[in-house]
């Protein structure tokens, strides 16, 4: 049975963190979608969701296992309809771990089959978050040493 995970998020940047993530997601699972997901509690983005899917897509072009969608749905929805049995997620701390798990069990509870594996991040990324990287990108600093490709 094809293994397909999803991997969801605002990607408000799109990480090394993230590229990380979905690099070792892909010793998992045959398949991996990256889901650009509307976050009701982020009014705004900072990077026009347009432009991230078509960067993100650039960076995995030679990798087909690796598809970009942009959902504005329940994420146990957007699974089961890629036929989706396992989200990935990335913990930086102690913090994301509350925060996701506390996610995974109301994905769970709305989609049963719905697994989540949760991968610890990787040291070299583990201050890195999307949040931090647009305040700085804001402010005009050079973040190019945080993002899988140029901004």
């Amino acid at each position: 049975m094809k293994k397909t995970a999803i991997f969801p998020g605002s990607f408000d940047p799109f990480t090394k963190g993230h590229h990380d993530i979905v690099l070792r997601g892909l010793n998992l699972f045959d398949e991996l979608i990256i889901g650009i997901g509307y976050n009701v509690a982020k009014k705004t983005r900072y990077f026009e969701i347009e432009g991230m899917v078509k960067k993100i897509e650039e960076l995995y072009k030679d990798e087909p296992r690796v598809k970009v969608v942009v959902y504005n749905e329940l994420t146990s929805s957007l699974a089961k309809k890629h036929q989706a049995n396992f989200l990935i997620r990335g913990l930086r701390n102690t913090t994301d771990f509350e925060y996701e798990n506390t996610i995974s069990q109301m994905n769970r509870k709305l989609n049963p089959e719905l697994e989540t594996v949760f991968l610890i991040t990787s040291p070299q990324f583990a201050a890195v978050s999307s949040t931090v990287i647009r305040e700085v990108h804001k402010f005009g600093a050079d973040v190019s040493e945080y993002l899988p490709y140029e901004v």
